[in-house]
């Protein structure tokens, strides 16, 4: 395998980056998704199987979203649940990703598992969970993580770090004294899918490329295999 020297070891930026090796992959199976069988469930399956074979970080993933306004917008998170329903994901609503779906549901989440040369790719609409869904979601965290994630005035100018720490130990008292705290700006949302892909690598660039696609969530799935 070729390892990666200096940039300026070489005349361009395009040059440089040609000489980045590829992962060496662990190919798992590579037969097709039974299309008889709902995409959640091949996701969970291919989760599983990255999560068990050591792979760190098996249930972060990459959220697009559209920016208010135009544009467009990313980021990397940790998926919260998977139920029949779709993908969840949390977070408040005042953050950049809680207006962006409020303006326009509309996302994608994209799951990268390098070792084995997978991905999945979900395409649907997002939509807010009930309070009790909520609930669970913002109790199931460390209490550090609850008070971060109470007092966090999320992607706001920080102009002093002592504010910050004063929030948290002000959010950390109130959550003490209160272990059934939830803040009203928490939500967690659900990714309803109507597009699932499955694509898997391999060396010799023979991709294997699988899609679970339908109208909307009240159609059933059609699974198509496509061109690499």
């Amino acid at each position: 395998m070729s390892e990666v020297g200096p940039r300026d070891s070489l005349p361009d930026i395009r040059s440089w980056l040609r000489t980045f090796p590829m992962a060496a992959l662990d190919r798992p199976d590579s037969s097709p998704p039974d299309p008889a069988v709902e995409p959640y469930v091949v996701f969970l399956d291919w989760l599983e199987h990255a999560a068990v074979s050591g792979i760190p970080e098996a249930n972060v993933g990459v959220l697009a979203t559209a920016g208010v306004g135009g544009g467009a917008d990313a980021r990397v998170l940790v998926l919260r649940d998977v139920t029949p329903n779709g993908w969840w994901f949390s977070g408040p609503v005042f953050s950049p990703k809680g207006l962006q779906l409020e303006a326009d549901p509309f996302a994608a989440l994209t799951f990268y598992w390098r070792e084995h040369g997978r991905q999945v790719r979900i395409v649907g609409a997002a939509r807010s969970g009930d309070a009790a869904t909520t609930a669970r979601d913002f109790r199931d965290r460390s209490p550090t993580a609850r008070a971060v994630a109470s007092a966090s005035e999320q992607s706001e100018v920080l102009a002093d770090e002592v504010e910050y720490r004063r929030a948290v130990d002000k959010a950390a008292a109130v959550i003490e004294g209160n272990s059934s705290f939830v803040p009203d700006h928490w939500r967690a949302w659900c990714l309803v899918a109507t597009s699932v892909e499955f694509w898997q690598a391999d060396p010799g660039r023979r991709h294997l490329r699988w899609r679970y696609s339908r109208a909307d969530e009240t159609r059933s799935w059609s699974q198509q295999t496509l061109w690499p």
